[in-house]
């Protein structure tokens, strides 16, 4: 029944074109009868309005992967560098937020790692919305700062990495079959910032997957029960991953095809000093309002991305 009405949902919109379509030339042929030039003008509003639905729904054709429909979970890890890297982690977490928040997604931190003296280490986001890892998915991979460091008192440029991982939100259980037996879940104490509960009981709750060695934790709820429910949904989005990369990579094989492994080359770097420059080194889209970008203005890299897998599927 949910999969009905998400196709109901996407073909709704086509019908209602179809029909509009068929209004306007009844428009346009009583006002060739009637000679009225005012239904002409009326006509031409309503076919601009019509064009500009038609390149949204159009685009919308690029996402039709098999769970681009679905919610999304979000994860950004700081790499190697200490503070830069976990500020630059900070960044991209706003960067994100900005960026659902202009999509009208909800958002929710599902789990923070604070850094050591400013940013953090790592922060996992569920993003909710139409199409949410549809288009989040473009920001999986690695994404590289050049800037003048705000913690170097010499004030020298450098250069950090942060690691951006997306994953669709997994619906129910059939998509990913977990046997308890196969967990090893810990208890412990909370700490990061938060209330009374959150600090003086063992609420959070680390899960272990033994048979892949997948680690998921949380600790921004109230109770263990919660928790131990959000990091399960965490859980089964990765194992859903793994399942989809194993896949992937299997066709790779068939066709002959390198499949890089581990963090891999940048996808994208954010240049903030000696010039102001975010290239997306896949599609080769940029632009030099690197402010406009940090403040979430990312749909422009997404689309351009998305247009480049056209005909890549499998």
């Amino acid at each position: 029944m949910q999969q009905l009405t998400r196709l109901q949902e996407q073909v709704a919109p086509w019908l209602s074109i179809g029909k509009r379509i068929d209004d306007l030339l009844e428009l346009l042929d009583l006002s060739e009868s009637e000679d009225d030039h005012s239904m002409v003008d009326e006509a031409a509003e309503e076919v601009e309005a019509i064009r500009s639905e038609l390149d949204s729904l159009e685009f919308q054709l690029l996402l039709g992967g098999p769970y681009d429909d679905r919610n999304a979970i979000l994860a950004i890890h700081a790499g190697a560098g200490g503070t830069e890297s976990q500020d630059w982690a900070e960044m991209l977490m706003r960067m994100y937020l900005r960026w659902a928040e202009g999509r009208h997604f909800k958002t929710e931190i599902l789990d923070l790692s604070p850094g050591d003296e400013a940013g953090i280490k790592s922060v996992t986001i569920e993003l909710a919305g139409p199409f949410a890892y549809g288009r989040a998915k473009a920001e999986r991979g690695v994404h590289r700062l050049v800037r003048l460091s705000p913690f170097d008192a010499a004030h020298r440029r450098h250069t950090s990495f942060a690691l951006v991982e997306v994953l669709p939100e997994v619906e129910d259980s059939v998509e990913a079959v977990i046997n308890e037996n196969d967990l090893r879940i810990d208890t412990y104490r909370s700490t990061g910032a938060g209330g009374q509960h959150v600090n003086k009981t063992d609420s959070a709750v680390r899960i272990t997957h033994l048979p892949t060695g997948i680690v998921v934790t949380c600790q921004n709820e109230r109770s263990q029960m919660q928790n131990r429910e959000v990091a399960m949904k965490i859980l089964r989005a990765r194992l859903l991953e793994v399942e989809q990369r194993r896949q992937e990579e299997e066709q790779a094989r068939l066709k002959g095809e390198h499949v890089a492994a581990g963090w891999g080359n940048q996808i994208r770097s954010y240049v903030l000093h000696p010039y102001n420059m975010v290239k997306d080194h896949r599609t080769g889209y940029e632009t030099s309002n690197t402010a406009a970008v940090l403040n979430g203005d990312l749909d422009a890299f997404i689309e351009e991305y998305l247009k480049s897998q056209v005909g890549k599927a499998e």
